[in-house]
């Protein structure tokens, strides 16, 4: 893969990382759960911990199913093209979004690009028009579902923990438990895929029952690794019982914080490592990937310590209008959000499903706000968010089309 090539896609997965993952980081530090240099370092391990476990789900996705690969099988040179106006268009939105302030969908701005360039490419026939419309449904439905998680589970803290008598004493007795739930439902998501990870590996050199036993080992060790992790928190929650409630639950939102990170980078890093591996396939194979391509892990490393950086330089204005600008946001709401952007995002990426971060985060805050009774939503914000969900579609699309046949244009004047 030419040098080039390879920059134009960090600077996709920076720019996503400056929108996606100050998403992810957003509620914990608008909190003041983490510093914005704790939220770095935790977001560094975990995006990169994600991308590597999770991001060939996605990847793959979004390499075969937007767009019918069959019909630029005879033509990979047009696809390669098409790929890489598809990776300056995202990076050109999302720089663009994310200067503004606006958490927009890096799922939506990479999907729009593909369907964009292909139909100017090839026609709207080679456009996987069944894929996408399931895709879409998927963007429609994950602030629903995530909102509702959050709803649900700040309801739950609400009546169990804050409206008691005692709500300090209270917490100290719920935290093993809301540090097992944590665990449990985030856990249970991780687990097999590390385990499937592990077993494609082994198996092809032992016997099933040596496999079986493997697997069981992994889940056995992860379970125990979990137990002591709940063991030490529930110790250290309690050394520092005088803390106040909100405090406490700043401590707990540093585990919810660590998995919305781990889910940004198992989804979105699909998104920008998409193209590459179209591109990669093309240059090295000399053919289109038709189904199920190999990823290089170089490619994966690239899209995590993109994303990384990108929320290191740039994160910081998104971060504020996802951690404060929506609503004034405590940590006890912020981990009711956490918690449900984390099991939408992750039960997505389980199934292949290229979702939004920011639609599942966004929808999260909406309903931990709406589960405390109150109305401190900033509807200006959330008006200009959504108009910001809406167009990046059409826009890049077109801006997908129009670099492709630049580029296009430029390749015949150099080769002739």
């Amino acid at each position: 893969m030419s040098l080039g090539v390879g920059l134009v896609g960090f600077w996709l997965a920076a720019t996503m990382g400056a929108n996606d993952v100050a998403n992810s980081m957003g509620t914990s530090v608008g909190t003041k759960a983490l510093s914005l240099g704790q939220a770095l370092v935790l977001a560094g391990i975990l995006e990169f911990a994600g991308a590597i476990f999770f991001g060939d789900r996605v990847t793959q996705t979004l390499t075969t199913q937007v767009l019918v690969p069959t019909v630029f099988a005879p033509q990979p040179r047009v696809l390669l093209l098409g790929m890489v106006a598809v990776l300056l268009a995202g990076a050109i939105w999302l720089q663009m979004a994310t200067s503004l302030g606006l958490p927009v969908s890096s799922s939506h701005a990479i999907i729009g690009a593909i369907a964009g360039f292909t139909c100017t490419a090839a026609g709207v026939e080679a456009v996987n028009w069944g894929s996408l419309g399931k895709i879409s449904l998927g963007w429609l439905f994950t602030p629903l579902i995530s909102g509702a998680i959050a709803f649900l589970f700040y309801g739950i803290i609400r009546a169990g923990i804050l409206q008691t008598l005692n709500p300090l004493a209270q917490l100290q007795e719920w935290l093993p438990w809301l540090s097992l739930s944590l665990v449990l439902i985030c856990g249970g998501l991780i687990i097999p895929v590390v385990t499937e990870k592990f077993l494609t590996y082994e198996t092809l050199a032992n016997s099933d029952l040596e496999a079986i036993a493997l697997g069981l080992r992994i889940n056995i060790a992860a379970l125990c690794l979990g137990s002591v992790a709940i063991f030490l928190y529930s110790c250290w929650s309690r050394y520092g019982a005088t803390l106040e409630i909100e405090q406490q639950f700043g401590r707990l939102q540093t585990i919810s914080a660590g998995f919305v990170a781990f889910a940004h980078g198992a989804n979105d890093v699909g998104n920008a490592i998409a193209p590459l591996v179209v591109i990669w396939q093309i240059l090295t194979l000399g053919q289109v990937p038709l189904d199920h391509p190999k990823i290089p892990p170089a490619i994966l490393i690239l899209g995590g310590v993109g994303i990384v950086t990108g929320l290191g330089l740039w994160g910081k204005k998104v971060m504020g209008t996802i951690g404060s600008n929506i609503t004034p946001l405590l940590p006890s709401g912020g981990l009711a959000a956490e918690l449900a952007t984390a099991t939408t995002i992750l039960c997505a990426s389980r199934w292949g499903w290229p979702v939004s971060t920011s639609h599942a985060l966004v929808g999260a805050v909406v309903g931990m706000t709406l589960g405390q009774g109150r109305q401190e939503l900033n509807w200006g914000i959330l008006r200009n968010i959504a108009l910001a969900w809406l167009v990046t579609i059409p826009t890049t699309a077109s801006l997908a089309a129009l670099i492709f046949l630049g580029i296009s244009y430029l390749s015949k004047i150099w080769l002739t």
